[in-house]
């Protein structure tokens, strides 16, 4: 824990946006619940599933890798560009019907795809279109929390029940029409978020003065400690790329059924819904530095024990501890994000943590490919060593951060 210090800091101007003082859109929770629930929804058939499909098209295990890996590069090329234009629109949720159709689109195209290069392009094109539509509903839902106190974790949350439904209901169709069910439902959850961007709440664009705008670049975007923290917490995620990949089929080779396959993807979200659920009581009583640092030495435990034979019920309690791995490390991100981050820039900091995660989930992916073709499942221990890694940088990113400035004058925050 860091001191306190008090510096006397010449007087600058601040300019208070003019909406500042408006009250909040009707039903913004519901509404940003809603937002939350038809992507992340879209994410609980794409991460267990679309690695089952491209199996299912007699893509080897290197060639799955390269399609996911691309899969993210692709998305961590397009969020920070569409997060850098959503800030800049006047409305930012006017990228989002574009995002929902497109995607449509591309999931209608799979019904229609055979073979290595046609899904390569296929996955790609459909990542690099739904990439703005996350980032943008997380900067909307943030900007909430900062201008009328609205609980995070109340919002987020709707979008892990969404991904359990979506992960339950893909297991369960896929035992019965077979691998099409896959980008059925994909396309059935990119129509949600063609809906879902017609309710989602509009906050039009913030306007700031000159002078501000100069202090605002200097202390958000620019600051070193904070994009050290994103690339500490895009580790520890980046750590879940094995699991991602090849849980599913890992679980298929031992004999699983779909079904008990979805009920451990639910297990999880059922945890990380949890997590959510108590977010704002845990911000009252644990650090978020804490929370992120939980979350990386439980995920160094859960990768470590991953490749043993631990049975179904074992596995079941395994991931639960995805309420850790998972929920503290993206809590407390978010948390330092509402404290240190200016909201006429959340929009382009939500898409440079896009693009650091995307970045290092993507080498995560494409080792992974090569590490289980060539040693199977204890290759997972390259993934607890990836969550040391994270925790280390996250330690750093503590350290780097410059004093705040408070009330009574500069001072350093605590880690």
């Amino acid at each position: 824990m860091l001191g306190k210090l008090k510096v006397q800091q010449p007087t600058r101007e601040v300019v208070i946006p003019p909406h500042a003082a408006l009250s909040a859109p009707r039903f913004f929770q519901l509404r940003c619940a809603l937002a939350y629930g038809a992507p992340l929804g879209v994410n609980g058939v794409i991460l267990p599933y679309l690695p089952v499909w491209l199996d299912g098209l007699a893509l080897t295990e290197v060639e799955i890798g390269i399609v996911l890996a691309m899969q993210l590069l692709l998305r961590l090329l397009a969020a920070p560009a569409s997060g850098y234009v959503a800030d800049r629109l006047p409305e930012r949720t006017t990228l989002l019907a574009w995002s929902g159709g497109l995607t449509l689109l591309t999931a209608l195209m799979m019904f229609f795809t055979h073979g290595f290069w046609p899904a390569l392009l296929v996955v790609s094109i459909q990542a690099a279109v739904f990439a703005p539509y996350a980032p943008i509903v997380e900067s909307i839902a943030v900007t909430g929390v900062r201008r009328w106190g609205f609980q995070y974790g109340s919002m987020r949350v709707w979008g892990s029940i969404a991904f359990m439904g979506f992960a339950l209901l893909a297991g369960e169709l896929r035992g019965i029409w077979g691998l099409d069910a896959i980008p059925g439902i994909m396309a059935a959850g990119f129509l949600l978020t063609v809906a879902a961007a017609f309710v989602t709440p509009r906050l039009g664009r913030t306007t700031v003065g000159a002078a501000a705008d100069k202090v605002l670049n200097s202390s958000s975007l620019k600051r070193f400690d904070l994009h050290v923290l994103m690339i500490g917490a895009s580790l520890a995620q980046a750590a879940h790329g094995m699991f991602y990949t090849f849980g599913t089929i890992h679980w298929q080779q031992i004999g699983f059924s779909s079904g008990s396959i979805g009920v451990l993807w639910s297990a999880a979200i059922i945890a990380e819904v949890t997590v959510f659920f108590a977010a704002g009581w845990l911000a009252r009583r644990v650090p978020a530095w804490t929370l992120m640092r939980i979350g990386c030495a439980v995920a160094m435990i859960r990768w470590t024990l991953f490749p043993m034979s631990l049975g179904f019920w074992g596995y079941l309690a395994l991931q639960l501890t995805h309420a850790f791995t998972f929920a503290f490390v993206h809590i407390g991100l978010q948390h330092r994000l509402v404290e240190s981050v200016n909201e006429e820039q959340e929009s382009s900091m939500q898409g440079a943590y896009v693009f650091y995660n995307g970045v290092f989930l993507a080498f995560s992916t494409v080792l992974s490919g090569f590490l289980y073709r060539q040693f199977g499942p204890p290759s997972y221990v390259v993934m607890s060593g990836l969550s040391l890694l994270a925790l280390i940088t996250i330690a750093l990113a503590a350290r780097f951060q410059p004093q705040r400035l408070g009330i009574g004058g500069w001072t350093s925050e605590p880690s």
